[in-house]
């Protein structure tokens, strides 16, 4: 695992693919400010993945029209850590000692293995 900050982390090399609001809005199925909402709610969560872009959420937060299974209740969980949610994209999107990113065992199904992580961080 790297030694830089999670915060100090570049969004743009760990996360593959970004979505804008309204983009996340039309997978979904719900108007651009309800994902402003859902964002709020930490159900997902959105950073400025590069200066000037404006702030989108990772394409891999969404899955088959729905929020990733386990992603709202690990972002919660993360901001009680007092992540931010560019910390939050950053600790996802980082090859720990799952095996893997804590997205992939998100999307694959394996949520208790990152929760247990989660659950024992200090920051």
């Amino acid at each position: 695992m790297s030694d830089t900050p999670l915060a100090d982390r570049d969004l743009a090399a760990l996360v593959p693919e970004w979505l804008d609001w309204s983009q996340v809005a039309g997978l979904l199925g719900v108007t651009p400010g309800k994902v402003r909402t859902m964002i709020r709610e930490h159900e997902l969560a959105a950073a400025v993945p590069v200066p000037g872009a404006g702030p989108k959420v990772p394409a891999d937060f969404i899955q088959d029209g729905l929020v990733v299974k386990g992603l709202p209740g690990l972002l919660t969980l993360l901001h009680d850590h007092r992540f931010d949610d560019r910390e939050c994209i950053a600790w996802l999107f980082t090859d720990d000692d799952l095996p893997g990113r804590p997205i992939d065992a998100l999307r694959e199904n394996r949520g208790s293995e990152v929760k247990r992580r989660a659950q024992v961080l200090e920051y």
